[in-house]
């Protein structure tokens, strides 16, 4: 059969010729055939709105698994593409804005004579500084660890801005923390206090980990779609792996008591708390107890 993809704008920029058995992943192929510019990771494939519909009304956007005659295409059908610009791999991302916080932060530990001018340092360290600095640099390690054995992302690519964004905002926060945590003129808090908030800050990254494994586990291979996430905190707590998150810096921030640390775990968990909410809406809304769905569990 043959397809037509246009712009929103109405603007044909390939006529491919599929079966109804192929998969979008195969039409995208075939569209970057018909148009060089438009690579498949580039391409966010939409069936036409139907007539009558509002401006609230969403597209319904094609998934890569699924084949064109799921979504009742014939020949003649027309499709719109959105051009989602350069893309880059959720891999390579995270793997990036996690290492230069694994670099970053040492810098100013290691280094206070070129960073510090001025200041002399003092002729013993802080003990905290020295449990603050292993704790950043276990959590970007794990953070990396997750990034390649743990994770499974349900998209392959971002576009390639997030690479910029995400890195200026991991990398800035740690240089704007450590300067402060490793600064020569550091008054460092009760050391019981320090050891007793890291060690609760630990637990808390391993209970992350598990999190994060229970919910790489949720689907079997080839399964796709929500599924509830079971066990552990997840009885309790939507997205256990977010608390575990923000309880471990809020802990770190009791740890080494500063204001930037208190702002870096402040602004994470603002941003957490919103996806958090989003997920437990979603989950929610997906299971919500009819027509033989799961209804969701009462959880946080």
């Amino acid at each position: 059969m043959q397809l037509q993809i246009k712009t929103r704008s109405g603007k044909v920029v390939a006529t491919v010729h599929l079966d109804a058995v192929s998969t979008v992943r195969e039409l995208k192929k075939a569209v970057h055939e018909s148009n060089k510019r438009l690579h498949p990771s580039r391409q966010r494939l939409t069936l036409p709105l139907p007539a009558g519909s509002t401006a609230q009304t969403k597209p319904t956007v094609l998934e890569d698994g699924k084949t064109l005659g799921d979504y009742g295409l014939k020949d003649g059908s027309l499709l719109n593409v959105k051009d989602l610009g350069l893309q880059i791999g959720y891999s390579t991302v995270f793997f990036w804005e996690y290492f230069g916080p694994l670099v970053v932060y040492p810098l100013f530990y290691a280094l206070p004579h070129l960073l510090y001018p001025g200041v002399t340092p003092p002729a013993q360290r802080p003990l905290v500084q020295t449990l603050a600095l292993a704790y950043w640099s276990f959590h970007y390690s794990k953070r990396i660890f997750e990034t390649f054995l743990v994770h499974k992302f349900g998209h392959d690519t971002m576009p390639i801005m997030n690479l910029v964004r995400n890195c200026a905002y991991y990398w800035g926060f740690a240089a704007y923390v450590s300067y402060f945590n490793n600064h020569p003129l550091y008054t460092a808090p009760p050391v019981q206090q320090s050891v007793v908030a890291l060690g609760l800050a630990m637990l808390c990254q391993l209970s992350n980990l598990k999190c994060h494994l229970i919910l790489s586990n949720l689907r079997k291979p080839g399964e796709k779609g929500y599924k509830i996430p079971k066990g552990f905190l997840f009885n309790y707590i939507t997205c256990a792996n977010y608390t575990c998150e923000v309880l471990g810096w809020a802990l770190f921030t009791v740890a080494v008591q500063a204001v930037p640390a208190g702002i870096f775990a402040l602004v994470g968990t603002v941003q957490m708390a919103q996806w958090a909410i989003q997920k437990h809406k979603r989950l929610k809304k997906v299971f919500d107890g009819q027509e033989g769905r799961l209804k969701y569990p009462r959880r946080w």
